[in-house]
């Protein structure tokens, strides 16, 4: 699932997200994270739209597994003051099949999601203060389904070590929008492809809580990387879930029609 956003950043965004962290950081420690952010997204820009086929495999702290099936369809949006548009359709097991869950990511707003329940055929909204919750019952949070849009965290250099045969910047990413799960995330970003290769989210406690970790990843157009696996593991809970890609196509022809609340009820 990566969940990219879809706006270029300047000498003043980044002023502006610098004047958000504390004091205690370095200005040399906030202007590296900054810098290897907006690579990040500057990769990944122009992309337009995606479609992509997966399964979830959700395995308990006892080791029994279970797996559902589904498609994930991303749609870019160039306003620089929105983020991008997602929707996710279950396909099986019979018995969710058919539910979907429709993300518009904000920028300064809370994130708008709705979830469409085929057994009851009505539109539920999520509520902006219940994003932290688990989705579907994986290991991934409402929240975790977002589009990581730039603006919505500070960003600071803490280190760069080697992250397998790469090597990595390990950055601290603080959430500024309200009611977010977390408290902070550490990232592993790849200095070879910017990558995100690694994500710890800490919890409200200030707790290590998740562990999200990417891998098999594969060219797209010459440009865009994604990664085909994706594999979350709750610390607390010992509760694991994984997210495997079998395919990706971009540049479909996906429209606003398609990513509407409305177009929820008709989606098969």
């Amino acid at each position: 699932m990566t969940l990219r956003n879809t706006f270029t950043v300047g000498l003043l965004s980044l002023f502006a997200i610098t004047a958000l962290v504390p004091m205690t950081a370095s200005a040399d420690a906030v202007t590296k994270g900054n810098e290897v952010a907006a690579e990040w997204n500057r990769r990944d820009l122009g992309f337009g739209d995606t479609r992509a086929t997966m399964e979830m495999v959700l395995e308990n702290r006892n080791g029994q597994t279970s797996t559902r099936r589904m498609r994930m369809s991303t749609l870019e949006v160039p306003n620089p003051d929105e983020g991008d548009k997602t929707l996710t359709v279950f396909q099986h097991p019979r018995d969710i099949k058919g539910t979907a869950f429709l993300s518009f990511s904000h920028i300064n707003d809370p994130d708008d999601q709705w979830l469409y329940l085929p057994a009851l055929k009505r539109v539920k909204r999520i509520s902006s203060k219940n994003k932290s919750g688990p989705f579907v019952g994986s290991e991934f949070a409402y929240e975790d389904l977002s589009a990581q849009e730039l603006k919505k965290y500070t960003y600071t250099s803490i280190r760069e070590e080697a992250c397998g045969e790469l090597t990595c910047a390990v950055i601290e990413q603080v959430p500024t929008y309200e009611n977010s799960g977390y408290t902070k995330m550490v990232v592993w970003y790849d200095l070879a492809e910017y990558r995100q290769q690694k994500i710890d989210y800490y919890d409200r406690k200030k707790q290590l809580v998740k562990t999200l970790e990417f891998s098999n990843f594969q060219q797209h157009l010459d440009k865009y990387w994604r990664a085909y696996d994706m594999f979350m593991v709750n610390h607390q809970t010992g509760k694991k879930t994984r997210l495997v890609f079998s395919k990706y196509e971009f540049q479909i022809g996906l429209k606003e029609r398609d990513m509407t609340k409305n177009a929820l009820k008709r989606i098969r």
